[in-house]
């Protein structure tokens, strides 16, 4: 029998866990090394290229050729713009249909439709429908893509394709966050997982929509609202399988707290909310374009002929959305997370923290990162339950961050120093989704707890398991020792993305003038303040708000040990005391 060199089995056996490590890909190959192509491939040449005038006006209206010897492609001319010599279509107001799986039908099951219309007439397109259809005969989800991407600031940037495998590939990206699709800036997406040809009414859609804001102008996204209109399965005579209901059941809004994006920093959400329950009726919500309806004669290339007929999509645009979730939706609980290691890099949210085992670690494992898009470690997640607290928001003496009002509980699973990144590839497990290449996770993580003991709406009871050993070695109440956990609310109902940035300023500010004093007592009693050197750089906002909860927390405990060491317990208990209140110059008196 011959054994393996050592160096070969140590190969094997990393080949094999970096196989355990990434996801189970479809149609794409789990590292992909590729140059991309931004356009579907021209014709071989001119003579390939089969013409046909619909509306005998003498110029084509349809131009069909053959990409790679094997995937008919065909481009409807919308804008009758076409002439004889053209080669491609054009991406203001055609429509490109790919007959994928070679049958002859263009616009039939597993085939790709994309269309462009210009809805101003200035030769740049303004909206772009997607139809990635599933097989005709799947009354499922999760196979298809029925969906529009509206461009409000006319950018002519929409959804990216991978034209090798005539894939949607939304979430493809240079560097960190740089979406090649188009989530920056002002832009609406809609979208659905099912086939438009399985959906009653197709005016309607599932994430209905997710809009993006660019508050200040810079070509990036501050802000998102995320508007969800769950499916519903039809009876038995339907001819279709699902229909909506017109009603918005669930809300989710994201902010960059620090308005901290840009090059290199594309999309950097910091907190997020989300509001679920009997929601809203957004049903008077239509929206009419003039530019939807296809060129007559070419509804027969389509098994869904409503698709090329209809002007209409109903959904609540820029301007209605935040007031409709809080002036108009009927909520039953709301929830919160926050990035506190200031690593999530995904494109549509922070993505949020189940109300799970805090110490249970892992994808679907029944722990509070048991969302497989959720941070496994690194952000804070709490809940309001019975939506007590409404939505709003308070800065807490207990940390000086912000926090839910009428939250019951909340956690915060510390990633000190971002080791453990969350960026898009942040599904951990196999998924259909990119996967990050490196998928160590780690097996604990320090947790702090946040607790509402007599039910008022603000915690008044804090945890710390800091040594990450699953228990608790410390717990603080904030009514045994004297302190109001009564704080002044922050209304959200008529906040502006302005009023949210400045909220996070004040907790920034606050935060930092704290540990500026504290560390000036620390001083007075001899405790060596140098050791925190590399946290008292504070270049950004978000460096006093992270650097100033640190330094304030080291300090506290320094402070402690030095009571402790000269048996001061009446100097310690007012140390505790000004921590917990964030109110330290009661030490200066």
């Amino acid at each position: 029998m011959r054994y393996l060199p050592i160096i070969n089995l140590i190969f094997i056996v990393l080949i094999l866990l970096f196989q355990g490590c990434t996801s189970e890909q479809t149609n794409k190959k789990t590292i992909d090394n590729s140059i991309y192509s931004f356009r579907a491939n021209l014709p071989i040449s001119q003579k390939d290229i089969e013409y046909i005038d619909i509306d005998k006006d003498g110029d084509p209206d349809i131009l069909k050729y053959t990409i790679n010897d094997t995937v008919p492609i065909q481009w409807i001319d919308d804008d009758d713009d076409m002439t004889w010599t053209d080669l491609t279509g054009d991406n203001d107001s055609d429509c490109l249909m790919c007959d994928v799986d070679n049958d002859g039908n263009y616009g039939h099951g597993l085939d790709l439709i994309v269309d462009w219309n210009d809805e101003d007439g200035d030769g740049i397109a303004d909206m772009q429908a997607i139809l990635e259809n599933s097989e005709i005969d799947y009354k499922g989800k999760y196979k298809s893509h029925y969906m529009y991407i509206i461009n409000t600031d006319n950018k002519g940037i929409f959804s990216f394709i991978d034209w090798d495998t005539y894939r949607v590939e939304m979430w493809e990206m240079t560097g960190r966050s740089n979406f090649l699709s188009n989530y920056h800036g002002n832009s609406i997406l809609i979208k659905a997982h099912i086939s438009s040809f399985d959906i009653e009414d197709i005016r309607y859609n599932w994430e209905n929509p997710f809009l993006f804001y660019d508050e200040d102008e810079d070509g990036y996204s501050e802000m998102a609202i995320r508007l969800v209109d769950e499916e519903v399965e039809t009876d038995d005579k339907n001819s279709y399988s699902f229909k909506y209901t017109g009603m918005c059941s669930l809300a989710q809004l994201t902010f960059d707290m620090d308005n901290d994006n840009g090059p290199a920093n594309e999309i950097d959400y910091d907190m997020s909310l989300k509001f679920y329950g009997e929601g809203f009726d957004y049903s008077n919500q239509v929206h009419t374009f003039k530019s939807m309806k296809g060129l007559e004669g070419t509804d027969a290339y389509f098994h869904d002929t409503r698709y090329r007929q209809n002007t209409e999509l109903i959904y609540c645009n820029h301007d209605s959305a935040y007031e409709f979730v809080f002036n108009k939706g009927e909520w039953e609980g709301c929830w919160l997370v926050f990035d506190e290691d200031d690593d999530c890099h995904r494109w549509e949210r922070v993505e949020f923290y189940d109300m799970l085992d805090p110490f249970r670690i892992g994808a679907r494992n029944g722990g509070l990162d048991h969302n497989p898009q959720s941070d496994v470690s690194g952000d804070r997640g709490e809940w309001d339950t019975d939506f007590s607290g409404g939505g709003n928001l308070y800065i807490s003496p207990i940390d000086g961050k912000i926090h839910l009002l009428g939250a019951e509980l909340g956690y915060w699973r510390i990633d000190q120093f971002a080791k453990f990144y969350q960026g898009w590839q942040g599904w951990r497990g196999p998924n259909i989704q990119p996967e990050d290449l490196v998928c160590i996770e780690p097996e604990t993580a320090p947790i702090i707890k946040y607790e509402d003991t007599d039910g008022n709406g603000f915690f008044d009871l804090i945890a710390y398991d800091m040594d990450a050993n699953k228990e608790f070695e410390e717990i603080v109440s904030l009514i045994e020792l004297g302190i109001s956990d009564t704080m002044k609310v922050v209304f959200t109902k008529n906040m502006s993305y302005g009023d949210y940035n400045n909220m996070y300023i004040e907790a920034a500010n606050a935060n930092w003038n704290s540990a500026m004093i504290a560390i000036d007592i620390a001083k007075r009693y001899g405790v060596d303040m140098e050791v925190y050197r590399p946290l008292l750089k504070q270049s950004s906002i978000r460096e006093k708000y992270s650097n100033g909860f640190w330094l304030t927390y080291y300090t506290y405990n320094d402070l402690l040990e030095y009571c402790n060491a000269n048996s001061n317990n009446d100097l310690a208990l007012k140390i505790k005391k000004a921590y917990y209140s964030g109110n330290w110059e009661e030490l200066n008196n």
